[in-house]
């Protein structure tokens, strides 16, 4: 059973959630308790109920943790790019050392299928509104829906990452009693769900909103291709990954930003929405994001032991040569603090009030390594190497990082885009899921990724267990949560590493 709520359902929406003149979000939020039935009338309330989707992607809707949280974890807890302090309770301790059960809280799959109900209320409710309200175009109804589909895909695709085989729900649940035991589905017949939804939603989504804001924190027409590249790449349709990259490229309304140093993380991060982002969770004053109590006050997360030096590295004899993406653009090395979500510059970080960075899901540069990633798959390794190099031209990445393998090396190029990803993602929530994507192709010819990886940063004493549970590819994703499987009847089955 996918339990999403106790008594009563809301609405999902009921705010009017718009741009003001200086381009940031209204902190409008969703108010609860009104029915379906007595909501969807008017194109007004299809568009709150859009932007209420929008607000529960940026405020706690599962408990108190938010989303862009909620990926960073799953995303990075598992991984050589993080340490985790004494201030994590226990279940980040046990999710990160490999000792997950399915009672542990960060299992709980809820705040991924609330989300998808918000979708799917939309995409059920919204298409009878323009019979009674006239003044609901055509054309606007379907961005609306259109969006809602490319969200409840993005959410179905972090479901099929982390937990593989999940239940696929694709209509509103309006109360406990509207709740019906679900199977698992495949991860496979998942990923195409996620296809089919991301295939309609691209010809219904706007290419443009006419305001920076709004394009870059709202799905556009970018936004589902970028998300077909990356799904395509989980099924290894390279070729279609490749041209879902095209898509975007060719659109030649994105670019990277310079990687000037006293620019690079001021415009990507400090100030979000540059011509190199695609689509970013919009923290603003008004909505704080969770940065600032996971990473600096009292800090759950900090940055790996050997990610500065093993991973950027350094130029010895000149100091004034160096990563842009390493000390004070990823990581400051003199505090070991994660700083990406905190500099205002590589010399000013903000305070807590000013904790507005954004939760960036796909920016220019993942388009163009999702492209090489495609290309080698393709066999064109040259063409995968040209823009492997391009983002290291941008960053400055240092010359001992440079595996500098042949155009004809596939797996020596799957290595260096693995790597140069870390680079280039680090702290994004992306590390476990491009190491594990790369890992599992062709029957987990590439296991050395994980195990690697593992052995990068597992403690001495725990370490040929950790290895030893990797080794079984079942351990790759999370139980099912122990009450999803009591309510369940007996219909949800355990995932297999984990008993029944």
């Amino acid at each position: 059973m996918i339990h999403i709520f106790k008594k009563s359902i809301p609405a999902l929406a009921l705010a009017l959630l718009s741009f003001s003149s200086c381009d940031k979000w209204l902190d409008l939020k969703p108010q609860d308790g009104v029915v379906a039935e007595d909501y969807w009338k008017t194109k007004e309330q299809v568009r709150a109920a859009v932007n209420g989707l929008y607000i529960s992607l940026i405020t706690p809707v599962y408990g108190n943790r938010h989303l862009s949280q909620e990926l960073f974890m799953h995303g990075e807890i598992r991984t050589d790019m993080v340490d985790i302090s004494t201030f994590a309770p226990q279940a980040y301790t046990e999710y990160r050392f490999a000792d997950m059960l399915p009672t542990n809280s960060f299992s709980n799959w809820g705040m991924f299928y609330k989300i998808i109900n918000y979708c799917n209320n939309i995409i059920d409710h919204a298409p009878a509104v323009k019979d009674l309200d006239p003044t609901l175009t055509q054309r606007d109804l379907d961005a609306y829906v259109g969006e809602a589909l490319a969200i409840r895909a993005w959410m179905y695709l972090n479901l099929a990452r982390i937990w593989g085989d999940v239940p696929i729900k694709l209509t509103y649940t309006a109360s406990d009693e509207d709740l019906v035991s679900i199977a698992k589905s495949s991860q496979n017949d998942v990923l195409k769900a996620v296809v089919a939804d991301l295939v309609r939603a691209e010809p219904m989504v706007r290419e443009t909103f006419g305001s920076t804001a709004a394009d870059k924190g709202k799905i556009t027409r970018h936004t589902v291709n970028a998300l077909l590249a990356d799904v395509y790449l989980w099924q290894d349709e390279f070729q279609k990954a490749a041209d879902a990259c095209d898509e975007i490229i060719d659109a030649g309304v994105f670019e990277l930003v310079s990687g000037d140093p006293s620019t690079w993380l001021a415009e990507l991060f400090g100030q979000g929405n540059s011509v190199e982002g695609i689509f970013e969770l919009q923290y603003d004053r008004q909505q704080l994001n969770p940065f600032f109590a996971l990473f600096r006050l009292n800090a759950i997360y900090t940055a790996g032991q050997n990610v500065y030096e093993g991973l950027f590295q350094f130029d010895a004899t000149d100091p004034e040569n160096f990563d842009v993406r390493g000390d004070r653009g990823a990581l400051s090395t003199a505090t070991n603090m994660i700083y990406k979500y905190h500099g205002v510059n590589r010399t000013q970080s903000k305070f807590l009030e000013d904790s507005y960075t954004h939760w960036m899901v796909y920016r220019y540069a993942d388009v163009l390594l999702m492209k090489a990633e495609a290309l080698n798959g393709l066999n064109r390794g040259q063409e995968a190497l040209d823009l492997i190099y391009t983002i290291r031209e941008r960053g400055n990445a240092m010359q001992g990082n440079d595996l500098n393998p042949g155009a004809d090396d596939q797996q020596g190029i799957t290595t260096f885009i693995v790597e140069e990803r870390a680079r280039e993602f680090a702290y994004e929530g992306k590390r476990w899921f491009d190491v594990l994507r790369n890992a599992r192709r062709n029957n987990y010819e590439r296991l050395d990724l994980v195990t690697s990886m593992i052995v990068n940063y597992a403690p001495a004493d725990r370490q040929q267990a950790m290895l030893g549970k990797y080794r079984d590819v079942d351990s790759h994703y999370l139980p099912i949560y122990y009450i999803e499987i009591q309510r369940s009847g007996g219909v949800l089955k355990q995932n297999p590493f984990y008993g029944n």
